[in-house]
């Protein structure tokens, strides 16, 4: 058959209030209107779905089975509505980033707090991925952005933004007391096990690279699969380990996680914001990336 919507609008309306005359108001129509499009329906249908008297109308066991399905779809047609209207209003939606550790620490909490201090009815799904696993997210519709560092090749169907930049230094436990004495070189930290992410991270590379570039061994001893496993593995003192500044809290006497003082620091690391090209984004992730782009610093 080929009804069409307006007739079950119609038809969904009288039924939920059991009046035409409510149907005609709330569909900004006239009762009139109504009666002539609800008997074309049964004429269509061939059988009859009200019983209308004086005191108002209410359905036959033909209309009460029909009733039962279009409520169904009716309900979620205007669910569907109201959680768009909400999404574009920001009194609702979501969205999914995909984070490295190092990402969090250097300038996604920062934003992310603003944020939800501005949309407090927006979702957000943070999952903790590495680099490699944060491009695969995004380039595969599971995630909206991914905020990592860089490291690995991107696929040609992302697009990538600089979004800031993170300091990080070595640190060990108390087992370690020579290396808190001043500056060291990181030849010498070569003489001690080290506490790295996993191969195949960003991280990982960075670290190789580094080491390489000074014509340095970079064997880690301890590989760990997220950077906030790092601290409490030093504090362990099973090795010495790199971690954002950021996440160094407290006084050592107290975290049992001492700073180490290079002789050269190492160079920051950058951070960026990877995004499907050409896909459309939802009006919570617009906000979020208009607001982590324009917290990036000034002449960058």
């Amino acid at each position: 058959m080929n009804i069409s919507y307006d007739s079950y609008r119609v038809f969904y309306y009288a039924a939920k209030y059991k009046s035409f005359s409510q149907a005609a108001a709330a569909l900004y129509n006239n009762q009139p209107n109504v009666t002539r499009i609800i008997k074309r329906l049964e004429a269509e249908l061939h059988c009859v779905l009200f019983f209308r008297s004086s005191q108002g109308v209410r359905l036959t066991p033909e209309g009460e089975k029909l009733y039962a399905h279009i409520a169904v779809a009716f309900e979620s047609i205007e669910a569907g509505e109201e959680e768009l209207l909400s999404d574009q209003s920001l009194a609702g939606g979501s969205i999914h980033i995909a984070a490295s550790g190092l990402a969090l620490q250097g300038c996604l909490l920062r934003v992310l707090s603003r944020y939800r201090r501005q949309y407090p009815h927006v979702h957000i799904y943070l999952t903790n991925n590495s680099t490699p696993q944060g491009l695969s997210a995004v380039q595969n519709g599971l995630a909206d952005f991914a905020v990592v560092s860089e490291g690995t090749v991107a696929p040609d169907s992302l697009e990538k933004q600089w979004v800031g930049e993170i300091q990080e230094v070595p640190i060990c436990g108390s087992a370690f007391p020579a290396l808190m004495q001043g500056p060291v070189t990181l030849a010498r930290l070569t003489e001690y096990p080290i506490v790295c992410l996993a191969a195949g991270t960003s991280s990982h590379d960075f670290y190789s690279g580094l080491f390489l570039r000074r014509g340095l061994p970079f064997s880690p001893d301890v590989e760990v699969e997220t950077i906030d496993q790092i601290p409490p593995v030093v504090c362990g003192n099973l090795g010495i380990g790199f971690v954002p500044r950021e996440m160094l809290f407290g006084s050592p006497e107290l975290t049992g996680i001492y700073l180490i003082t290079l002789d050269k620091p190492i160079a920051p690391r950058s951070i960026y914001l990877f995004q499907r090209k050409n896909q459309p984004l939802s009006l919570a992730a617009k906000h979020f990336r208009k607001m982590l782009l324009s917290d990036v610093p000034s002449g960058s």
